[in-house]
């Protein structure tokens, strides 16, 4: 059934509604969910002619986010009684991703969205955030001119790329390699705790090396903290090549039924197409494990390499999102970079 609304309007004596701009509280969760699901709902149904059932698919953004980053979590509430839109914000080191970003459809065009989005930038310049950056729909002018009033700029397009997990054997890599150069993958979450310390240091200089002050270990402590999923280790010998901050299906970023990769990285010094070949390919394999009937790999499409390596895998696009960036000027995408990253 679809969920209904009081309608937003002017108040008897012709004033509109009073609405302040607050943190979220854990008692808001519930209804910040519902804004999302419901705002993005109407958003989709106006594109495609039909409501789908869930707005994200299964995937869920709210509760894990809050926990994470609960000073990057911001709603609106009118009359200090009901919540009608709400902003959710993380910091990546020095990288701020903004969104998702949802207003109740019948109290658009009150400034909400705007009041919402200044209170993130005010976070992102409060924690030092150099580069902001967010997505959006690239065939809808509103939000693309939303975003432009505080300076966020078009950049390339994003592509949410998926594929169908074969139920015979696990897909090998292209090319056999020789035995020293063999690439084994571990998870996270076996590690000891004294061990994990030392691998977020590792992985945070592979995200040095790709921008220059990024850091996911918030990202991959709240995966492991709450199981939501993994994050996978590509080794070879003692070094690390790459992870792969994976989700699953339940209480995840993870769309029912697949398994997704919220963000994957090849060592810059490693970047070799077969290195990503056998990532993916080990990826695909846990997703055999799982009973998942696919596997959701995001791709920026600056990141050229790194996209052609999925269609020639034979992932396809489902859908595509503009990135759009504020802050710091200079593009440190470099297209060589085998790096698969969501900004959703």
């Amino acid at each position: 059934m679809r969920a209904t609304v009081d309608r937003a309007g002017l108040e008897p004596q012709g004033r509109l509604p009073k609405v302040q701009i607050r943190r979220v509280r854990k008692g808001d969760l519930s209804k910040v969910r519902d804004v999302m699901e419901q705002t993005f709902g109407d958003f989709l149904e106006r594109q495609l002619g039909t409501r789908p059932r869930q707005a994200f698919g299964g995937a869920q953004y709210v509760h894990h986010r809050w926990l994470m980053e609960p000073w990057g979590c911001f709603v609106a509430e009118e009359d200090n009684s009901k919540i009608v839109g709400a902003a959710l914000a993380v910091t990546w080191g020095t990288v701020g991703v903004l969104g998702p970003v949802a207003v109740l459809t019948n109290y658009h065009n009150q400034t909400i969205g705007q009041q919402l989005i200044r209170a993130a930038q005010e976070f992102f310049d409060e924690n030092k955030a150099t580069l902001h950056g967010c997505v959006t729909y690239p065939t809808s002018p509103k939000h693309l001119f939303l975003y432009h009033k505080f300076g966020y700029r078009p950049k390339n397009l994003g592509a949410i790329m998926s594929r169908a997990i074969d139920r015979g054997p696990a897909r090998a890599a292209t090319a056999a390699k020789p035995a020293k150069s063999t690439v084994t993958m571990r998870r996270f979450s076996a590690l000891e705790e004294a061990k994990k310390k030392a691998t977020l240091a590792r992985i945070h200089r592979i995200t040095n090396a790709v921008c220059r002050g990024m850091d996911l270990s918030k990202e991959i402590e709240i995966v492991d903290g709450l199981a939501l999923g993994d994050t996978l280790l590509l080794e070879r010998g003692r070094d690390l090549i790459g992870f792969a901050i994976c989700h699953t299906p339940g209480v995840s970023e993870a769309p029912t039924g697949a398994l997704y990769i919220k963000f994957l990285a090849i060592d810059p010094p490693q970047r070799k197409v077969e290195n990503l070949e056998q990532f993916i390919a080990a990826i695909e394999g846990l997703g055999q494990e799982l009973g998942v009937q696919r596997v959701i790999l995001p791709v920026y499409s600056r990141y050229w390499v790194a996209y052609d390596t999925l269609i020639q895998c034979g992932y396809q696009v489902d859908f595509t999102m503009i990135r759009m960036q504020r802050g710091k000027q200079e593009d440190y995408e470099n297209p060589a970079d085998l790096v698969l990253d969501d900004w959703r």
